[in-house]
């Protein structure tokens, strides 16, 4: 994938996401950007996980969107989080800014707009502490030949582009090593419910789950635990 410049499309909940003509993608469901995040990331995978410090993997970061939603989580609960992220094309602070989350998702939140704007804009490569229950460690790079460590994450979101746009980001190789970074109990969710996705993850050692998608989105989406 190249980098090129986005476009901005609203999507049925009233929550922007971005479009990619080359790969003829959006970076989140036009049902709902700001549902199907919520529901697929922070209610299937992050609430699955009952502890208080909680080590946690995204593939891609993207709009920023599931950070944002898991920072504003933190700040509610006071779970504390470390959060990870590979992404080989960030998007930059203007372009993230402009979809006007903050405003959208935490109008009464003190300081949301600046702190979502520091999750775009902290430096790289290095553990960032945004707040005492959230820190952000971005890693610029490519998933697919960047290490990734066993049994080191309790909740991974595998939030890549769909198989048929990126399949190399779904290769049976890699689930196989997103798989054993879970730790036991820990789970992964993906909102791509394809059969062959849900084979791999199994064959890699999880024990899937077909869930009930977000309202007026998909119809169902995976939940994955380590049991082993």
């Amino acid at each position: 994938m190249t980098p090129e410049k986005p476009i901005f499309t609203p999507t049925a909940d009233g929550s922007t996401t971005l479009y990619l003509p080359h790969l003829d993608e959006h970076y989140h469901s036009i049902k709902g950007a700001l549902t199907e995040s919520l529901h697929v990331y922070i209610e299937t995978a992050l609430h699955a996980i009952e502890q208080d410090e909680i080590a946690l993997f995204e593939c891609g970061f993207g709009t920023g969107l599931n950070a944002f939603l898991t920072l504003l989580d933190c700040e509610r609960s006071h779970r504390k989080v470390h959060y990870q992220v590979i992404e080989a094309f960030p998007l930059d602070v203007d372009t993230a800014s402009a979809l006007q989350y903050p405003r959208l998702i935490a109008p009464d939140t003190p300081h949301a707009t600046t702190l979502f704007t520091r999750l775009h804009s902290c430096e790289w490569n290095t553990p960032i502490e945004i707040t005492p229950y959230f820190t952000l460690h971005k890693i610029l790079g490519d998933i697919t030949t960047h290490p990734i460590s066993e049994n080191s994450y309790d909740v991974i979101y595998y939030d890549a582009f769909a198989p048929e746009k990126q399949p190399e980001l779904w290769s049976e190789e890699l689930l196989s090593r997103i798989a054993r970074s879970l730790r036991h109990s820990g789970v992964l969710s993906t909102y791509c419910a394809k059969g062959e996705i849900r084979r791999r993850l199994t064959r890699a050692g999880l024990t899937v789950h077909r869930t009930p998608g977000p309202i007026g989105g998909k119809r169902e989406i995976l939940q994955a635990f380590r049991n082993i």
